[in-house]
């Protein structure tokens, strides 16, 4: 069996499945929702940094741009919200297009720009003077699109997508062209390899997929500020879950959600006095001891992770 296939198999459909059954059985649907949010931005972070070692501190501006662009498209047109979503996207896109300049950048550099070219983008969308446009500083309605079961679904099937062009990235030539320029950009230049083109494409699918999570975000909360959908906790979380896992792999993202946003939610509630310590115990340790994310552990142990 193709390891394409193989990978859909046992990772993207068990994953999907398992969201898609557990409303029936939880019934705090904003935290299944959220536990989505993070799987998708996380899976986003690896396409760009994993796979070619660029690191976007200013990640959320993409997800930002997605809501808003969701968000004026309803308010302003009446959209319905599948078209509305497909043109929080395409801004999410096109802000993407705006700072490929950024991509002459390396290291540090790179995402400190990032970082404020974000900035930027929450400081346009908060202008008191463009309230008639995005509402500036006072938030966003969206009550009349309010379906929080629809945008459950809709989320489901990002992340599926999602997920299958992680997989794609894994077991491609395109996957492996990226990885080459992370490690030696002039080597992978030298092998044939367009390096801007492969560059930007990762970028912009990165771009791409954080513009449909925050237009899903937008569509399912249908109430937010600009500081909700820029805030930085977005990018840091979905950061640290990709690193902690392991980036560069499908399933390594998926760990690191799964574990640290479960402790996130479980300590957090059950024992808030502890939960800084302990959280910040467990990402030490993995930074520490594995450097390189839970999936070298099991690569130690001599297990294929995909």
């Amino acid at each position: 069996m193709p390891r394409l296939l193989l990978h859909v198999l046992l990772i993207l459909v068990p994953v999907v499945a398992l969201f898609a059954v557990l409303p029936e059985y939880y019934g705090n649907h904003l935290l299944l929702f959220n536990f989505i949010v993070f799987l998708i931005l996380a899976q986003g972070v690896n396409i760009i940094y994993g796979f070619t070692g660029y690191l976007p501190f200013g990640y959320v501006g993409f997800f930002g741009a997605g809501a808003y662009g969701f968000s004026l498209m309803v308010m302003h047109l009446q959209a319905p919200p599948l078209q509305a979503l497909a043109v929080g996207a395409a801004a999410a896109v096109a802000l993407g297009l705006l700072l490929t300049p950024l991509l002459r950048l390396s290291g540090a550099y790179f995402s400190i720009a990032n970082l404020a070219a974000a900035l930027a983008v929450l400081q346009v969308v908060s202008n008191p003077n463009l309230e008639s446009m995005t509402k500036g500083p006072y938030g966003v309605s969206l009550s009349g699109v309010f379906d929080p079961p629809r945008a459950y679904t809709a989320a489901l099937a990002i992340l599926a997508a999602t997920l299958l062009a992680v997989i794609y990235l894994r077991n491609s030539r395109l996957g492996l062209a990226l990885q080459a320029i992370r490690e030696d950009a002039v080597s992978a230049a030298m092998a044939g390899i367009n390096v801007v083109r492969e560059r930007v494409i990762a970028w912009l699918l990165s771009a791409l997929v954080a513009g449909l999570t925050g237009g899903v975000f937008a569509w399912y909360v249908s109430v937010f500020y600009p500081e909700t959908v820029f805030s930085s906790e977005f990018t840091i979380f979905a950061i640290v879950f990709a690193l902690f896992g392991g980036t560069a792999t499908v399933i390594g993202p998926i760990l690191g959600v799964l574990i640290l946003y479960g402790i996130y939610n479980a300590v957090g509630i059950s024992t808030p006095q502890y939960f800084q310590l302990i959280y910040g115990v467990v990402i030490m340790g993995v930074v520490l001891f594995l450097p390189n994310g839970l999936v070298s552990l099991l690569r130690r142990w001599g297990i294929d992770v995909p």
